[in-house]
């Protein structure tokens, strides 16, 4: 991490902008789940994750309430991680297929893992607003990475969070529908934006969302790195 990224971390892990959020984020990490009631839970905002140097930005929805809210590290020790991080690793993006917990290796590889809510929300449910508030910290990482070349919107709440995020700046989008492994140009001089339907277990155990239907989506990615 560059020291900018650094400070912009402390920032984060210190907001307490949606009292509803801080409230949930709290309570989740007290009363916490019986499988983990001899850990501490993190019970904050969650930074985003990799090296600013990266040429992409994967964006997801928000913490996991046993997940990122417990372990600080976005994606990890949930059902949704371990569906991500094998992938990323058998594309290349990193560099183990498992993510437990905070000291447990993970290196990202020409990646950066951010959400467009930093804090666990109830029922896994952002309010507008609230996305809203938290794009700032979306916005600011995007300012520190030099080299991003495109986003990778994990599921529909990441893919409208991103083209929100540019719509409150004032930079006029073309029309785009959501879509698994769907390119979209956002504009002249701007990143792409691929879109894949969520690797949460509401996907993934019905069959909407498979292994190589999710591999592809990384294929994808890949071959749009090679292509510039």
């Amino acid at each position: 991490m560059t020291d900018s990224l650094t400070t912009l971390n402390t920032k984060l892990i210190n907001c307490h902008r949606c009292p509803r959020l801080v409230a949930w984020r709290e309570e989740v990490a007290q009363t916490k789940r019986k499988a983990y009631q001899d850990q501490v839970y993190w019970g904050k905002p969650v930074p985003g994750m990799g090296s600013p140097d990266a040429r992409i930005m994967i964006v997801g929805l928000a913490p996991g309430a046993h997940g990122s809210n417990r372990t600080g590290q976005m994606f990890t020790g949930d059902a949704s991680g371990n569906f991500l991080f094998p992938a990323l690793h058998r594309a290349g993006f990193a560099n183990q297929p498992h993510a437990t917990r905070v000291d447990d290796g993970l290196v990202l590889q020409d990646t950066f893992l951010t959400a467009v809510c930093r804090c666990v929300p109830p029922k896994n449910r952002p309010r507008v607003a609230e996305i809203e508030q938290c794009l700032t910290w979306l916005k600011a990482e995007i300012s520190l990475m030099p080299n991003l070349q495109g986003f990778v919107a994990l599921g529909r709440v990441a893919f409208e969070g991103i083209r929100r995020m540019y719509r409150m700046q004032g930079v006029p989008l073309p029309k785009m529908d959501f879509g698994h492994n769907q390119l979209n140009p956002l504009g002249l001089g701007l990143p792409w934006l691929l879109s894949s339907y969520h690797p949460s277990q509401q996907n993934t155990l019905t069959g909407r969302l498979t292994e190589s239907m999710f591999d592809a989506v990384w294929t994808r990615a890949r071959e749009l790195l090679e292509e510039r």
